[in-house]
């Protein structure tokens, strides 16, 4: 609630511990960048201050971005990039079971250096996409066999 008055019409940041009041410029704009829901609800923002931003959601890129996307980041071909991101479309589709951390591009990313240093691609896939992103053990053997039908 600190920024409160800085994102309304007064425009104004109280700093306490200097004992200073400061004003915004015309031009000055504030960008917020969260994920809701990450980590504990206890660090959701209050509506009060989500109110106060326009909100962008963000997505997945489009499936043959993510490739390029993972190609141009590690260098290993597109076959095996293509693998990875079908794996992680089957991994995203488990939200719908519970998992509550969906395979990320970056995550990809990490297995696609992995692969490129010469880690077997399967083990390559486990090591970034399992541990990483499910603590339950059932969760963790879904994660696997899905990763064993694909690469």
């Amino acid at each position: 609630m600190v920024i409160h008055p800085l994102t309304d019409d007064r425009r104004m940041l109280s700093v306490e511990k200097l004992g200073e009041v400061l004003e915004a410029p015309p031009e000055f704009m504030l960008t917020v960048s969260y994920n809701p829901g990450y980590q504990s609800l206890l660090k959701n923002l209050k509506h009060s201050t989500r109110q106060r931003f326009l909100a962008i959601e963000f997505d997945f890129l489009p499936r043959d971005l993510e490739i390029e996307v993972i190609c141009h980041e590690t260098g290993i071909e597109r076959r095996l990039a293509g693998d990875l991101v079908t794996i992680a479309e089957k991994i995203r589709n488990l939200r719908d079971k519970g998992l509550e951390e969906p395979a990320s591009t970056r995550l990809l990313v990490y297995a696609g250096h992995l692969i490129a240093s010469g880690v077997e691609p399967r083990a390559a896939g486990e090591v970034a996409l399992v541990g990483p992103i499910a603590d339950d053990a059932d969760m963790q053997r879904a994660i696997r066999e899905l990763i064993s039908t694909v690469l």
